[in-house]
């Protein structure tokens, strides 16, 4: 039996680890922990249609292949408690954010014709019944579903375990000193340390996680995304609250996982005033994560040498991207073709 070492177990890692695992590697995972992974922080969007901006073409086909992914292998996971919304409401509050909505619509409809449906103001609170009266309208992404991501974690680890792969609390610094037949580089942010030449860079964001006391608003049925005076922000539901989110920005050091005052602040204000409920929430966790970013915005997902594999980059679409990178790396480990390789091969930098 060969041997895969995967350096990274967030779900980009333990995804790649379980497929390796189903064709019969023997695999381990290295990882150092979760408190930091970008993983643990995140929302858990499935926001294909959402994160869908004109001049990203290539990459609203790879999360739109990957989002049609994702209900079979959520079967496969068996844990129905893994999806906490189906569908998406994207809202704006003022007429400048209720354009910039339409012209992402249009970029999506470009590609996508099925995919987003109009929402005029009045009908918004009939959709979602925790959303505030300052709308002027919006926009409904049906199936555009999203995930508890601790919850997938849990199942991605155990799945692996009943396969027969192995997790192991390591750090990983140089690869070489692995004997492994193959080495699936999924680490994140910390490809900057293994491997400088990619690329790969991170942008910072911070998400809280509020807490729903009895007797206070009820939680959205549907990812609520909204544009308010210019800023993004999104409320996805949980059994026990909402996540709220994100901010994105370049961190001056990108060691520091640090919540700023300035950009929970702008959250929570604009959370509240698009779901005035929210105030009456508890504050559960404020967190930031780092998004490994490449850049192109294109998920680095290919063969480095003969033994060394990479799968890294995916930004913010790390969840929603996972069963693609998982089909693409399985390919690659039995030298068989796969659809979107040749988008993500790391080769397209001439560094490499």
């Amino acid at each position: 039996m060969k041997s895969l070492a995967v350096i990274g177990g967030g779900v980009i890692g333990l995804t790649c680890a379980l497929r390796a695992q189903q064709l019969g590697w023997r695999t381990t995972v290295y990882d150092t922990g979760t408190a930091t992974r970008a993983s643990w922080v995140a929302a858990g969007m499935l926001g294909s249609l959402g994160e869908g901006h004109p001049g990203e073409d290539a990459l609203l086909e790879l999360t739109t292949a990957s989002a049609r992914r994702w209900p079979q292998f959520l079967d496969e996971l068996g844990d129905p408690r893994i999806r906490v919304a189906r569908d998406s409401l994207f809202i704006a509050v003022d007429a400048a954010d209720l354009h910039q909505l339409r012209s992402l619509a249009d970029f999506v409809w470009g590609h996508h014709t099925e995919g987003v449906t109009p929402v005029p103001a009045t009908e918004i609170r009939e959709l979602e019944p925790a959303v505030g009266v300052r709308c002027r309208g919006g926009y409904l992404a049906r199936g555009e579903a999203a995930l508890d991501n601790r919850r997938l974690l849990a199942a991605l680890e155990s799945a692996l375990a009943d396969a027969g792969g192995t997790v192991v609390p390591r750090r990983i610094d140089d690869p070489d000193t692995l004997t492994d037949d193959q080495v699936l580089m999924t680490a994140g942010i910390g490809m900057a340390a293994l491997r400088p030449e990619l690329g790969v860079h991170p942008l910072k964001g911070e998400v809280i996680r509020l807490q729903r006391p009895a007797n206070t608003a009820v939680i959205p049925r549907k990812v609520v995304r909204a544009r308010v005076r210019g800023r993004s922000v999104y409320v996805v539901p949980r059994t026990d609250g909402v996540v709220v989110g994100a901010t994105q920005y370049e961190p001056p050091d990108s060691a520091d996982f640090a919540p700023e005052v300035a950009g929970v602040r702008d959250l929570l204000d604009d959370a509240v005033e698009v779901m005035p409920g929210l105030r009456d929430y508890r504050i559960a966790e404020i967190g930031a994560g780092m998004r490994p970013c490449t850049p192109d915005g294109l998920p680095l997902v290919g063969r480095l040498d003969d033994r060394t594999l990479l799968a890294t980059g995916h930004g913010r679409n790390g969840i929603l991207l996972a069963p693609l990178t998982g089909d693409i790396v399985a390919g690659l480990l039995t030298a068989e073709s796969t659809d979107f390789a040749d988008v993500t091969d790391p080769g397209r930098f001439a560094c490499l």
